[in-house]
C-alpha cells in the first residue's frame, strides 16, 4: 500500500543499540516502493542538574508516522523518558506515534493479589495512552491479559519461535520441556507440543517477593535434557533452585530460554555457580557486558520486530508473526 506520510524512527537512551539492529534489518527487507535506507532520527535529551530531563527531537516528525523504542526497565526515568518522547513527537503534529517497547516495565503488577496494592501495568496502560501514543509493540508480556488493559491496538510479539529454533539446533536427546512454576505452564505446554516433547512443572512455594521456598518437580525428570521455559530471569532465584531440583532427580543435563534478561542483584553470579549448562536470553533488555559470556548466550529479537514494523507500517496483515 502505498503511504502519503513517512516513517520515523527514534529510540530512546536505554534502547538505542537494538533500534540500530532493528533499522539494519528494516533495510534488507526487500520492498521496490520503500523509501529505505530508514536511519535512526535525530532526538537528543537534554537533561538538566536536578535529574530532570526533556526530549527533543531535531528534525520534523510533522506528519510522519513514529516508532519510538524504549524498554522501561527500571529505573523509571526509562518509562518517564518514553512518555515525554510520545507527548513531544505528538505535539510536534506526528501523524501517529507507535511505543515500541521490547520490554514492557511493571508487567508483574497485573493484578490486585494483596488488599491495598496497585496495579502498576494497568497505570502504564494508561500513562501511555494519556501521553499520546496510538500504538504499542511489545515483546513476551508477563501475563497475556494486560493487553486488554490498552484502549488502544498492541501488537504482542513472542519469542517462542526464535527459542525453538535454538533448541532444534541444540540436537538434545530425550529433550523435555519445564516450567518453572504453574504460572508458565500454559507457555511451556506448547512448547513442548510442537517439538513432541514431555513436560515438567516445578511447583514453588514463595516465601516473599524474590525469595523462593521449596520446589518440588511433576513429571518424568530421570534421563532426561531439560529445558526450562520463561519469560524473565529476575534475580534468577527460582531458575536456579529449579534446576538443581532437576539435576538432584537425575536430569542429564538443565538449559533455560527465558525472553527478558532483568538479572538483578546477585543473578549473574547464582547462574555461573548453578547447574544450569547454558541460558538463552533475548536483547529485549541491554546487556553489552555479556557478549562473550561463558554461560549466556543472547538472541536477537531485531528481526521479529523489524518484520512486524515493516508490516504494520504498510498495513499488512501480522497474524503469522503471533506464533507462540
Amino acid at each position: 500500500m502505498q503511504h502519503n506520510h513517512r516513517m520515523e524512527l527514534f529510540a530512546c537512551d536505554a534502547t538505542k543499540d537494538f533500534a540500530s539492529k532493528v533499522i539494519d534489518e528494516l533495510n534488507n527487507i526487500d520492498r521496490p516502493d520503500s523509501e529505505r535506507p530508514y536511519h535512526l532520527g535525530d532526538m537528543k535529551v537534554v537533561r538538566f542538574s536536578d535529574g530532570e530531563f526533556q526530549p527533543q527531537y531535531d528534525e520534523s516528525v510533522r506528519g510522519a508516522t513514529v516508532f519510538i523504542f524504549q524498554s522501561t526497565i527500571p529505573p523509571a526515568d526509562n518509562l518517564m523518558e518514553l512518555l515525554l518522547a510520545v507527548d513531544a513527537a505528538k505535539r510536534a503534529s506526528a501523524d501517529k506515534v507507535v511505543a515500541v517497547m521490547p520490554y514492557f516495565g511493571w508487567a508483574r503488577q497485573d493484578r490486585k493479589d494483596r488488599p491495598r496494592v496497585a496495579i502498576g501495568a494497568k497505570l502504564v496502560a494508561n500513562l501511555l495512552t494519556a501521553a499520546g501514543a496510538d500504538r504499542v509493540m511489545t515483546c513476551d508480556l508477563h501475563a497475556d491479559q494486560i493487553q486488554g488493559f490498552f484502549d488502544i491496538p498492541v501488537d504482542h510479539v513472542y519469542a517462542a519461535k526464535v527459542f525453538r529454533n535454538e533448541i532444534k539446533k541444540m540436537k538434545l536427546t530425550n529433550l523435555a520441556i519445564a516450567a518453572p512454576d504453574m504460572g508458565g505452564a500454559k507457555k511451556a505446554n506448547i512448547f513442548a507440543k510442537t517439538l513432541g516433547t514431555p513436560m515438567i512443572i516445578c511447583h514453588k512455594t514463595r516465601v516473599k517477593a524474590n525469595v523462593v521456598g521449596n520446589i518440588t518437580a511433576i513429571g518424568e525428570v530421570e534421563g532426561k535434557n531439560i529445558v526450562i521455559i520463561d519469560d524473565m530471569i529476575d534475580t534468577a532465584g527460582t531458575l536456579c533452585k529449579a534446576a538443581e531440583v532437576l539435576m538432584s532427580m537425575g536430569a542429564l543435563s538443565v538449559r533455560a530460554c527465558a525472553t527478558h534478561g532483568v538479572l538483578s542483584g546477585e543473578a549473574l553470579q547464582r547462574i555461573h555457580d548453578s547447574a544450569l549448562e547454558e541460558v538463552l536470553i533475548t536483547d529485549t533488555i541491554p546487556h553489552p557486558e555479556l557478549a562473550n559470556d561463558s554461560k549466556i548466550r543472547i538472541i536477537s529479537m531485531a528481526p521479529v520486530f523489524a518484520s512486524i514494523i515493516d508490516k504494520v507500517y504498510n498495513y499488512e496483515s501480522i497474524s503469522p508473526e503471533f506464533d507462540k
